[in-house]
């Protein structure tokens, strides 16, 4: 695994429950700046999966369980924060969790090019919608995707609103909401109280950001009271462990399969 040196702030947090460790955070454009390394890989280092198959998909080596066969536990409850919706207006992270509904939160940006980070969690979302309103209509209404972006210079509302294509317009089905902040001093609260670990990739010669970054795939899933229950990183964001962590949310709730 090949490394390269950048300049980015370190701070340390307490361990989390599930997965995280340091949060290496946005503040580097904010603040003064310490060195530190990071492999280049990022979130695609050690992933439990075999070979992919002929058709370029990733096969996940290990056992799918059924829903409602076993228990998801609390792990924290779920952090809010100011956010902006697709139009522009402000709203509280939080605003889109609850309400009945069983949320997924990822945290993303646009421009992303490894195919093991936005691009694979963005279409494993794509999946789990298209799946629910095919197998389980009936519970559409109680299920709902978020994706934030934690690049808010480029990922401004308008654009996150073209990324989202017939997504960010759909009224039926399961909502799917794309959001992203007015600055990072607004980001970085969110980002610290998930353990979100972002890097911002810096030109070696003059230190000043290329506009690319590195980051640990995470997805949340979120139940109705607003409680995380499980956290997935691209070792273990297999669209039918997902899929099937949701219905065993649901469940509780008393919902009925088809």
């Amino acid at each position: 695994m090949s490394y390269q040196c950048a300049t980015i702030v370190i701070r340390a947090l307490p361990p989390p429950s599930r997965g995280g460790g340091v949060f290496k955070s946005l503040l580097s454009l904010l603040f003064p700046l310490s060195l530190a390394c990071v492999p280049l890989s990022g979130h695609a280092a050690d992933v439990p999966v075999k070979d992919p198959d002929a058709s370029g998909e990733l096969i996940f080596d290990y056992e799918v369980h059924p829903p409602g066969t076993y228990t998801l536990q609390k792990i924290q409850q779920a952090a809010s924060g100011q956010v902006l919706d697709t139009e522009g207006h402000a709203r509280a992270l939080t605003d889109f969790f609850g309400g009945g509904k069983v949320t997924l939160l990822s945290f993303i940006y646009s421009s992303c090019a490894d195919p093991n980070g936005c691009p694979y969690a963005y279409t494993v979302f794509h999946q789990l919608k298209s799946r629910m309103e095919r197998e389980q209509p009936q519970l559409t209404g109680e299920a709902r995707l978020v994706s934030l972006s934690f690049d808010p210079e480029r990922d401004t509302p308008a654009m996150l609103k073209l990324y989202a294509g017939e997504n960010a317009a759909a009224t039926r089905g399961v909502q799917w909401n794309f959001l992203t902040t007015a600055s990072l001093r607004e980001l970085i609260p969110i980002l610290d109280a998930y353990r979100q670990d972002v890097y911002f990739d810096l030109d070696p010669k003059t230190g000043q950001p290329l506009g690319t970054m590195s980051h640990v795939l995470k997805v949340f899933l979120i139940d109705r009271d607003k409680e995380v229950r499980e956290i997935y990183t691209a070792s273990y964001l297999n669209p039918d462990v997902v899929y099937n962590d949701i219905l065993t949310l649901l469940l509780e709730g008393g919902a009925k399969l088809q």
